[in-house]
């Protein structure tokens, strides 16, 4: 690449277009390497659907969600507070700083790294050249060397359910808290449902969530979901499982919504909700104006094909995060941005992480990276689950919330852990440790000679590994001998 001084404005060495956690993360990355940068996107400020429609609001709403459910769980420790009063115009003035904060932060520290940020949306000229229709008016043209695109997901929809009414929402209409409905239908029983379901349920709305499948959480650890699932039957009105919604019909006095599936009473087949939020996933943004004019290729799911070095088919363009596959998740973005930047600069870079945490906020969390014991069985692989429950965890029932699970997935031969899995408060930030285990390659050894603090819910990461070896002090559980 030529050096930065040799740029003109209008041309760059580097664009990133979108500006969620993965394309900020590159365009800063590639500044801090010294390359002139310029990053676009729509919105005033840096960010995306993440701190502005996703990770961020939801958590700030799943904070006040846990809060009021610790303080209904309060009698139980012999204290009582009165029934929440809530404001609801305060909650979203603070939901919406928290947004803002982040937002303007993050704008901030692009602007001490000197990226030139671009308030518009991008379309392809050429491989080698965008126009930029600026929010505040006119066109400007752009030059570049390499572009990387991140343009992100949106809610998915199902045609059949998409009827002209503000009672149906997405999970972007549902984090604006129009109000607080008596009643809500959750469609969809993902992390996404799950989450917001949670929120609405602890504001006091009676949240009836229908999931097509099984179970909830599908793909994850059934024994993991299985901590949720009960406290899901006890926080939430109702869990449909094994069910669809066939037809919905704005009333003027609410959503009608017909069911269909096995289990289903006939009285229950029709029912009314005063709002409906369809969460059913999500979907690439790849449908880039010109992108026709390059050799960027879209595969048939909507996502752009790129190689371990996040390479699209035209040599001068990258892609990253979600609009390049699964998962979908904004620290995953932001690590292949780091891969994509050295790519570009013609270094070798791959991204190949062994373990990619996911976590579901909701009280109690869940989390997992590396293989679980679902992906083992379906691909025939012999491993060795050891599992530590949290009612013998002295943290977790000084909290009184024993309901909670710690398990390591290891490879028997060589005692490797493979995988990690966490149900329980705290889940999301205790995963760290299982990813690092997966990545350094470490034995359930390392991990049982390693001294946890206590009394912290970290612990049961240790006690886990010296289940495996039949010596966990707490539980008295003798290692089998193989046969």
């Amino acid at each position: 690449m030529r050096p930065a001084s040799d740029i003109m404005s209008n041309s760059v060495q580097l664009v990133v277009i979108g500006a969620g956690p993965g394309g900020y993360a590159a365009a800063y990355y590639a500044a801090d390497l010294g390359l002139s940068v310029a990053l676009v996107d729509p919105e005033a400020n840096p960010g995306g659907v993440c701190l502005y429609r996703g990770c961020i609001p939801s958590k700030a709403l799943l904070h006040v969600a846990k809060l009021i459910g610790e303080a209904k769980h309060a009698p139980a420790f012999g204290i009582s507070f009165g029934d929440p009063k809530i404001d609801l115009a305060k909650l979203r003035a603070f939901k919406d700083n928290v947004v803002q904060k982040l937002t303007s932060g993050v704008g901030q520290v692009g602007k001490m790294r000197k990226v030139r940020y671009i308030q518009g949306r991008a379309s392809f000229l050429s491989p080698t050249s965008l126009a930029i229709d600026l929010v505040a008016g006119g066109t400007e043209p752009l030059t570049f060397e390499h572009a990387i695109i991140a343009t992100g997901s949106r809610p998915a929809s199902v045609p059949a359910l998409s009827i002209d009414s503000p009672r149906v929402m997405d999970s972007t209409g549902a984090l604006d808290l129009p109000d607080i409905p008596k009643t809500m239908l959750v469609v969809g029983g993902g992390y996404i449902g799950l989450e917001l379901g949670s929120v609405y349920a602890a504001l006091g709305t009676k949240v009836t969530v229908v999931e097509m499948t099984a179970g909830l959480l599908p793909g994850a650890d059934r024994d993991l979901v299985a901590v949720l699932a009960r406290q899901m039957d006890k926080s939430l009105h109702k869990v449909v499982l094994n069910a669809k919604v066939v037809e919905m019909k704005d009333t003027g006095a609410g959503v009608q919504v017909r069911f269909d599936g096995q289990g289903l009473a006939d009285g229950d087949k029709s029912q009314a909700f005063d709002r409906v939020l369809v969460s059913v996933g999500r979907k690439p943004n790849s449908a880039i104006s010109g992108l026709d004019k390059t050799k960027v290729k879209v595969g048939p799911k909507g996502f752009i094909e790129v190689d371990l070095g996040r390479r699209t088919a035209e040599p001068t363009i990258l892609a990253i995060g979600d609009v390049t596959g699964e998962p979908m998740l904004a620290h995953k973005a932001s690590h292949e941005a780091r891969v994509a930047v050295e790519t570009a600069m013609g270094h070798t870079a791959a991204f190949e992480p062994q373990a990619i945490p996911a976590v579901v906020f909701t009280d109690p969390e869940v989390a997992w990276c590396g293989l679980t014991e679902s992906e083992a069985q379906q691909q025939g692989r012999k491993v060795e689950v050891a599992k530590f429950s949290w009612g013998a965890l002295s943290r977790a029932i000084t909290l009184d919330r024993p309901d909670g699970l710690t398990k390591l997935i290891i490879d028997p031969g060589t005692e490797r852990i493979l995988g990690v899995g966490l149900a329980g408060t705290g889940a999301g930030d205790l995963i760290a440790e299982g990813v690092l285990a997966v990545e350094m390659g470490a034995l359930a050894t390392d991990l049982k000679l390693s001294i946890h603090p206590h009394p912290t819910l970290s612990e049961s990461v240790m006690e886990a590994a010296e289940i495996f070896f039949g010596q966990s002090t707490h539980v008295y559980k003798p290692k089998r001998k193989s046969t």
